[in-house]
């Protein structure tokens, strides 16, 4: 058995589920850089494609999908007395790349990740958003392989503690901060981009966010999450400095 082989067994007991079509696990696994490298001379346009059919990209538009309709059947289940307003919130909370990131790290999908080296090279097997991927992809292809039960297992499994910890609805960053900070008297706060960094499948977007004289930033592979990394940073920032304040009084 080939060190791949192997991973891929080990994932396979990780999701709970043999696949009968083995090459759906192989596609949910293969990062389109890994497909673009092999495409050698061929026309930018049909590279693309080729990369797109063949990459996980396809799997993982259906896999989001699939999350997104068993995390709002299973909310239903658990909250049978809250409105949509507060569903909401749940369920983008869950769906989010910060809850399928670290599932995905905790079943060990960047190892079994096909990358080109290039992108090996420059770290991108680590990234959250590539991660994140990946696991929505995998959810396709368990969706495609066996149904939705399979998918349905796993992710009451992998997201239990996520859910259940749920007390309230959470808020996201950026709805916090600007209560935070409206609350107070203040201005809301301004976001600027400031830098947008390597390939456009994998790009690291650099942001600052300023509010009551302090700054935040925040890094990762869509502007939206890096503006929520970067609220993150300055409420963390803005607690500490109320703490200090309150400790001195």
């Amino acid at each position: 058995m080939t060190t791949h082989d192997a991973i891929a067994e080990t994932l396979q007991k990780a999701l709970g589920h043999q696949f009968a079509d083995q090459g759906l696990l192989r596609q949910a696994l293969t990062h389109r850089s890994a497909v673009s490298a092999r495409q050698g001379r061929r026309a930018p346009r049909q590279a693309a494609r080729v990369a797109s059919a063949a990459s996980n990209e396809r799997l993982e538009f259906i896999g989001d999908r699939v999350l997104g309709l068993l995390m709002a059947e299973w909310l239903l289940e658990q909250f049978p007395d809250e409105p949509e307003g507060a569903l909401g919130p749940r369920h983008a909370s869950l769906v989010s790349r910060n809850a399928l990131a670290p599932i995905a790290e905790s079943i060990g999908v960047a190892e079994a990740l096909h990358i080109a080296e290039h992108e090996e090279q420059a770290g991108i097997r680590s990234l959250a958003n590539v991660q994140a991927d990946a696991m929505e992809a995998l959810l396709g292809a368990l969706y495609l392989d066996g149904g939705l039960e399979p998918a349905r297992r796993f992710v009451r499994e992998k997201w239990k503690d996520l859910l259940t910890s749920q007390i309230t609805p959470p808020k996201d960053p950026k709805t916090t901060l600007q209560e935070f900070v409206l609350a107070r008297g203040y201005p809301l706060p301004d976001y600027e981009t400031l830098s947008m960094e390597g390939p456009s499948h994998a790009p690291r977007f650099t942001i600052a966010v300023s509010a009551m004289g302090e700054k935040g930033e925040g890094v990762a592979g869509s502007k939206r999450q890096a503006e929520s990394e970067a609220a993150t940073a300055l409420l963390r920032r803005l607690n500490r400095g109320r703490k200090g304040t309150k400790d001195r009084k």
